[in-house]
C-alpha cells in the first residue's frame, strides 16, 4: 500500500489517468439552458461563471445535431453549458440533449424574458422533454424584469411562470433577474445563484465575490478551480473498477507538483515529508489502508460495481481537494520561509473536507 504514497514524491506517467480524465469529461454536470434567442443565455453563463468575455457562439463547440456545448473552464472543466439551438425545427427531437445533460447532476433551466409572452417554440420544446421523462431538476429564469413597471413584471412572470408549469404539469422554482440595468448592475443574482446551488453545488464554488480573511485564503482562491479539477478527476477514477489504486495517488501526486511550482516551492523527499507530517503522524498510514480498502471493496460483485465505487468516487474527490486546500496553505508559508503549525494544518485539511462533502457526492453520482 505505501507504494501509492511514494507515487507522492516522484510520478511516473499512468495510462490510466487519461482514462480518468476522459471519463470526468464526458460525465461534468450539465445545465441545459433552454430558451429563445436574446433570452439572456450568454449573461446567465457570464453571472454564474465571472466570466465576463464567453458568449453564445463563442467557446461553443457542436455537440449534437441541434445544440452547443460550453465546458468551463476551458483548460480543467468543472462545468457544462448546453444551449439547444433547434428550438424553431418543427421536428425537433430532444433525445440527444437528453442524453448530453442527464450524464451527471444535470438541470433544465429555461431563459425566458419577461416581455416576451409569445415562448410557443420553448412550450413545444418542454412538452418533449417531460415527455422523455429523464429531466427532473429544472428552473424558470424570467429575465429583464426590471425594464417593465411593477405592475407589468408581475404580471407578465406569473403568464409566463403559468405557461411552463401547464406544460411541466407541476410548479417549478424560477427566479427574476436583470442583467442589465441602467447604472451597470445587476438585480437578482445572488437569488439565481442559491436556486442554481441547490441544484448543483458546484455552483457555489463559481462565487467570485466571497471575502478572503488574508493573502493565503485569496491565494487559495486563485488555485482552486485547478484543485477541484483534480478533484473531479480523482473521483472519476475510482469510479472505474481496478484504476483508483494506481491513478487516485498519481493525480494527487501531479496536483501536489503543480502547486508546488505555482508557489515557487521545491518539491522534494524532505518537502512531502514535512507536508504530510504536519496532517498528523498517521495520516500516510490511514491513506494508504482506506485507498487499499475501498479498492478490495469494488471487487465485490454487484455491491462494489455500484456503492462500493459511488463511496470510492465521492472520497477520492473530497479527499484530494482536502489534501490541495491543506497544501496551498503549507506552500504559501513555505514560500515565505514561515512553519504553520500542524494543529492548523488539520484543522483546514478536517474543515475542508466537511465542506467538500455535499459537492463531492453531488459530482460523482
Amino acid at each position: 500500500m505505501f507504494d501509492a504514497i511514494k507515487g507522492f514524491i516522484n510520478p511516473s506517467k499512468n495510462p490510466d489517468i487519461s482514462q480518468a480524465f476522459e471519463y470526468q469529461n464526458t460525465h461534468l454536470p450539465t445545465l441545459w439552458l433552454l430558451g429563445k434567442t436574446g433570452a439572456g443565455k450568454s449573461s446567465l453563463i457570464q453571472a454564474v461563471t465571472g466570466n465576463s468575455d464567453v458568449e453564445i457562439g463563442n467557446g461553443f463547440e457542436p455537440c449534437t445535431m441541434t445544440s452547443h456545448a460550453y465546458s468551463y473552464p476551458k483548460a480543467t472543466p468543472l462545468l457544462r453549458f448546453l444551449d439547444t439551438r433547434g428550438l424553431s425545427e418543427a421536428d425537433y427531437d430532444p433525445a440527444e440533449d437528453i442524453q448530453i445533460s442527464a450524464q451527471q447532476g444535470h438541470a433544465l433551466l429555461i431563459i425566458a424574458k419577461a416581455e416576451e409572452p409569445e415562448q410557443r417554440d420553448v412550450i413545444n420544446a418542454l412538452s418533449k422533454i417531460k415527455k422523455q421523462g429523464s429531466i427532473k431538476q429544472i428552473l424558470v429564469v424570467h429575465t429583464a424584469v426590471k425594464q417593465l413597471s411593477v405592475d407589468e413584471q408581475n404580471k407578465t412572470v406569473q403568464y409566463n411562470q403559468q405557461q411552463f408549469e401547464k406544460i411541466w404539469g407541476s410548479e417549478i422554482a424560477h427566479a427574476e433577474v436583470d442583467f442589465e440595468l441602467t447604472n451597470g448592475k445587476a438585480f437578482g443574482i445572488p437569488a439565481l445563484t442559491e436556486e442554481l446551488t441547490r441544484l448543483l453545488p458546484i455552483i457555489q464554488q463559481f462565487n467570485h465575490d466571497q471575502q478572503h480573511a488574508d493573502t493565503e485564503g485569496a491565494n487559495f482562491q486563485k488555485l482552486k478551480t485547478e484543485i477541484l479539477w483534480y478533484a473531479g478527476a480523482a473521483g472519476a477514477a475510482d469510479a472505474i473498477p481496478a484504476v483508483g489504486l494506481v491513478a487516485v495517488p498519481s493525480m494527487q501526486a501531479k496536483m501536489l507538483h503543480s502547486l508546488a511550482n505555482q508557489y515557487g516551492v521545491d518539491w522534494d523527499k524532505q518537502a512531502f515529508a514535512e507536508f504530510i507530517g504536519t496532517l498528523g503522524s498517521g495520516f500516510a498510514f490511514q491513506y494508504a489502508s482506506k485507498l487499499g480498502i475501498r479498492q478490495l471493496v469494488k471487487l465485490i460483485p454487484a455491491y462494489g460495481q455500484t456503492i462500493g465505487s459511488a463511496s470510492a468516487a465521492v472520497i477520492s474527490f473530497a479527499s484530494t481537494y482536502a489534501i490541495g486546500r491543506a497544501a496551498c496553505k503549507y506552500m504559501y508559508h513555505k514560500s515565505k520561509g514561515e512553519a504553520v503549525s500542524n494543529q492548523d494544518m488539520q484543522n483546514i485539511y478536517k474543515d475542508a473536507l466537511a465542506n467538500i462533502k455535499e459537492v463531492a457526492k453531488s459530482e460523482t453520482r
